[in-house]
């Protein structure tokens, strides 16, 4: 392992570790004004959401990390404390990363990357039409984290009004994880899609509570075929199956196996676990875990 004391090294290379181990993150494709209303609009990856009572939205327009120099957005948000942040999917990510170019001040990039604006209900700055969600928001607070090159700015925003389209909800009228079609940040020029083929579910631990990892069988803790994750999945499960329930599964899913299998334990262990893992891919606790039970039943 590679350790290294960021103290050491040069803002460049600490700036590409960081963003290299840091992600995706989402993009804040903000558009805000200058003192003379114009335009400007530019994509800006280090971007949270941070409250919802107050909805609070942050993003950083970093100081140049060669030159030092603050980006527009900066600027203008200084002058004008109003900004919308637009959301981006993957229609749009090349319009996106086109507007990122460094154009001088004044220019506009709607008319640069080919977007449409929207004039905002509450704020100055202008939307892009072509983003599915539009954040209208007030900038509270602008905190500088320094004065040398790669230092952030911190733009603390309140959400005044959320502009949605409407292909991208779901039938209950919420965002469709899978309609919206987001895009991300990684390292260098990398980007990530979160369609249906990069996501899957996790049920949080809202409500309820795993057994934990300290209470799973010697047996299973010690698995040669399933891995820590796999483990972290099945301590996950509220309550073990109990004996009968075992013994069925085993009776109707498993008894073929157990049979081609009775004379070799060690290769039936094994297949055991292998199906038990291959569940788990699927998102079926309950069935990993009455494989693995069956072994000792």
């Amino acid at each position: 392992m590679v350790s290294i004391d960021p103290k050491d090294l040069p803002v460049q290379k600490l700036h590409q570790y960081l963003l290299g181990a840091i992600g995706p993150r989402p993009i804040a494709f903000a558009s805000t004004v200058d003192a003379e209303g114009k335009p400007n609009l530019a994509p800006f990856s280090f971007f949270n959401v941070f409250s919802a009572n107050p909805p609070i939205l942050i993003f950083s327009p970093a100081r140049s990390g060669r030159t030092n120099t603050t980006k527009d957005t900066y600027n203008n948000v200084k002058v004008v404390p109003e900004v919308v942040i637009n959301v981006v999917n993957y229609d749009i990510v090349h319009q996106m990363s086109l507007a990122s170019s460094p154009y001088a001040p004044g220019v506009n990039e709607f008319k640069k990357a080919g977007f449409t604006a929207l004039k905002s209900d509450n704020v100055k700055p202008f939307r892009v039409a072509e983003s599915p969600v539009q954040f209208e928001c007030k900038v509270n607070e602008v905190i500088e984290l320094g004065t040398e090159g790669g230092a952030g700015n911190l733009i603390i925003c309140e959400v005044l009004k959320i502009h949605i389209h409407d292909e991208v909800l779901d039938s209950n009228g919420m965002i469709d994880q899978q309609k919206i079609d987001l895009v991300a940040r990684m390292g260098g020029d990398w980007y990530s899609r979160a369609n249906a083929e990069s996501m899957f579910e996790i049920t949080k631990p809202i409500s309820t509570c795993g057994i934990g990892f300290d209470a799973l069988p010697v047996d299973i803790k010690s698995s040669n075929i399933l891995s820590g994750n796999n483990l972290g999945h099945l301590a996950g499960i509220e309550k073990i199956p109990d004996e009968t329930n075992v013994n069925e599964y085993k009776l109707l899913e498993l008894s073929d196996l157990f049979v081609s299998l009775e004379d070799n334990p060690l290769a039936l262990e094994e297949e055991l676990h292998k199906r038990a893992q291959s569940l788990l891919d699927e998102n079926k606790l309950e069935e990993a875990w009455l494989t693995l039970l069956s072994f000792n039943n």
